[in-house]
């Protein structure tokens, strides 16, 4: 789910997004095709989610594949690109998406539960970390899903997002 950029973010963006090709020789990159989002659905989620990602504790995220194919016109892929931004739409990071798997709700892993980072302490044992997981990713889908028209179930596909950062700037103070 999508938290809305301000207007005067999408300059700043754009601005990133530039800087990104130009430091990276990315040539093969089309400014068009990289994706810019924020994780969660509130501010302050997106900013607890970005620390996590910046700190490399969250190196995989998992969205539903209905509120995906709501929002994008094309598939999630390895080699696509993301710029992932505070919940202000500052833009904070680039994120190269590795691996993609489809699979239903149920059938997400503890191993995949750990790569996404949101549990604490980071020793739980994997049982612990998966019902963790699935009772805040529960939640947003019970939050995000029905306004698209959708009511989570077990079944449901979600997708399975690894990701590495490959660009990143500090925060301008």
């Amino acid at each position: 789910m999508t938290i809305p950029i301000p207007q005067k973010s999408e300059q700043e963006v754009q601005a990133f997004i530039s800087r990104f090709l130009m430091n990276t020789g990315r040539p093969d990159t089309v400014e068009q095709t990289i994706l810019v989002d924020a994780f969660g659905d509130t501010p302050p989620m997106a900013d607890q989610l970005l620390d996590l990602v910046l700190a490399g504790t969250k190196t995989a995220t998992c969205m539903s594949s209905w509120a995906w194919d709501h929002e994008y016109d094309q598939p999630l892929v390895p080699g696509m690109l993301s710029v992932i931004t505070d919940g202000a739409g500052v833009p904070r990071c680039v994120a190269e998406t590795t691996h993609v798997r489809k699979v239903a709700y149920k059938d997400v892993t503890a191993e995949f539960a750990r790569a996404e980072g949101e549990h604490d302490p980071a020793d739980l044992p994997d049982q612990e970390v998966l019902d963790h997981w699935r009772k805040g990713h529960w939640a947003f889908y019970l939050r995000t899903l029905p306004p698209l028209g959708f009511t989570p179930t077990p079944d449901m596909p979600v997708l399975c997002e690894r990701f590495k950062v490959i660009y990143r700037e500090p925060p301008s103070t």
